[in-house]
């Protein structure tokens, strides 16, 4: 029997001298992922409150979503749009490109899709 390997971690990342909020996706996420994590990054974002983050998503390992898992992550996104500097999509989904271009229209600041770690990193930092 396999186990399948399904959450969201969230972490905080040094690159040089910033630090970026990190999402990775893993698996096929649920409504118990979300219930689970949602009072995670609420603690986190308290931290940050009134600044402006960046935020690097990592859905390399990711393989999508239950249906009401999707509905959980639009309301992850609204809730914290408005503290966002910048978002990195980073993965290997050919949907990808499109989210980060619908997400956009969701948060304050800009979102961009990358196929390549150091990339995202890159546009990050600049």
């Amino acid at each position: 029997m396999r186990l399948e390997r399904h959450g969201i971690s969230v972490g905080l990342e040094r690159f040089g001298s910033e630090f970026f909020l990190v999402f990775k996706a893993i698996g096929k996420l649920t409504h118990d992922d979300y219930q689970t994590i949602t009072p995670v990054l609420d603690s986190a974002l308290a931290g940050v409150k009134g600044k402006h983050v960046k935020v690097l998503v990592d859905i390399s390992e990711f393989s999508g979503w239950e249906l009401r898992a999707a509905w959980d992550d639009f309301q992850l996104g609204l809730k914290i749009g408005f503290n966002v500097d910048k978002v990195a999509i980073y993965g290997d989904k050919n949907w990808q490109e499109l989210a980060s271009k619908v997400g956009s229209w969701f948060i304050s600041g800009e979102m961009q899709s990358f196929h390549d770690y150091d990339s995202a990193i890159k546009w990050l930092q600049g």
